[in-house]
């Protein structure tokens, strides 16, 4: 067997949150004591080694134990609540490896108990967690495929992301949800506010989108109490989910597992993003 251990959990903890070179702002939290990473699906229960307890406070969370070779003790977690991760307990229950377990054929043993257990349940959660938010679609209702962008109206990497979608968008390919956030000028929430107020929303985004370069849409003078709520709830659903800048991409791989790109797709990986044309 061959135990790729990988770098420490903290460092695990800030790739994930790693904003991507090809963004643009970095959003704080709306609120003064704010925001945390999406949440991992609740702990197992269970009896676990005591030595456990000290990789908690690098931010790996248990959420179930699996069989493991060689008088192991197999348990999948969440690392800060973003980063799924197998940790292998030795028999003398004192110490404790994060990271893949190959056996002589090369297989990661923990990968299916690993998707089963962590990967797949979170996400299942923040799927349903885009859902629910605030959007504003672009495309074909009933495009097979869902792509999901936190967007700035006046983002210029959100504004080339729409620019290289059209095919997809305008092909019935791909439905783009684009949740709106104010982070970038000071007008941005009053822009995103004009698209959310508006009698049709995807039409005002889409206004926004070809005057992009003559300053898009026109903000409104000021925001409703309802709308500055949406707007806060879509920033902190934003950093929950691990971006700290627009735009930040979601979908789901052929698997079905829900995949995040920050910033501006490069090359080939568009093609990953958006599907098939």
């Amino acid at each position: 067997m061959l135990l790729k251990t990988p770098p420490a959990l903290g460092s695990m903890l800030a790739a994930a949150l790693l904003m991507g070179l090809a963004g643009c702002s970095q959003a704080q939290s709306p609120n003064a004591t704010a925001a945390t990473a999406a949440k991992a699906p609740a702990a197992a229960t269970g009896n676990y080694p005591a030595v456990l307890k000290g990789i908690q406070k690098h931010g790996f969370e248990v959420v179930g134990e699996f069989d493991a070779p060689g008088g192991l003790r197999g348990f999948a977690g969440v690392v800060g609540g973003q980063q799924p991760a197998a940790a292998y307990v030795t028999p003398d229950g004192k110490h404790v490896v994060v990271g893949s377990l190959f056996d002589e054929n090369g297989e990661d043993v923990g990968a299916a108990p690993l998707e089963k257990l962590a990967a797949k349940p979170m996400s299942e959660k923040m799927w349903k967690k885009l859902d629910a938010s605030t959007w504003v679609r672009d495309g074909r209702a009933d495009a097979p495929r869902v792509v999901y962008t936190f967007s700035d109206a006046n983002c210029p990497y959100c504004h080339r992301f729409w620019e290289a979608a059209r095919p997809w968008v305008d092909g019935g390919k791909v439905q783009l949800r684009h949740i709106m956030v104010g982070v970038i000028r000071e007008d941005s929430p009053a822009k995103a506010a004009a698209i959310l107020t508006a009698s049709n929303p995807s039409a005002a985004l889409l206004e926004n989108e070809h005057r992009f370069d003559k300053g898009g849409i026109k903000p409104v003078a000021a925001l409703s109490a309802d709308i500055a709520n949406k707007l806060n709830d879509n920033q902190e659903l934003m950093i929950e989910m691990g971006f700290q800048g627009t735009p930040g991409i979601l979908f789901k791989d052929d698997k079905g597992m829900l995949q995040r790109r920050s910033g501006m797709p490069q090359g080939q990986d568009m093609d990953l993003v958006m599907g098939k044309r």
